[in-house]
């Protein structure tokens, strides 16, 4: 079974070998029918420190790396 991606911007880079990274995506209501923006923080393993805040990136899933940590850092978009 393929790894799930996800592509989202660096939001902090504060952390040793971890940037967090803020996933955007778009819901339907169930009764109104509009469209709204929700998004999610995933804390994302960076072997070398490498992505800076404000990079857009692509995450995949991969096995849990700490207890909040189970992403890791694809590629800079």
């Amino acid at each position: 079974m393929p790894k799930k991606q996800l592509q989202g911007v660096v939001v902090s880079d504060k952390m040793d070998k971890t940037v967090l990274v803020k996933v955007e995506r778009w819901v339907m209501h169930k009764k109104y029918r509009k469209r709204y923006k929700r998004s999610k923080n995933y804390k994302v393993h960076d072997q070398n420190n490498e992505h800076k805040e404000g990079d857009k990136v692509l995450i995949e899933e991969t096995r849990p790396l700490s207890r909040d940590k189970a992403w890791k850092v694809i590629r800079k978009l």
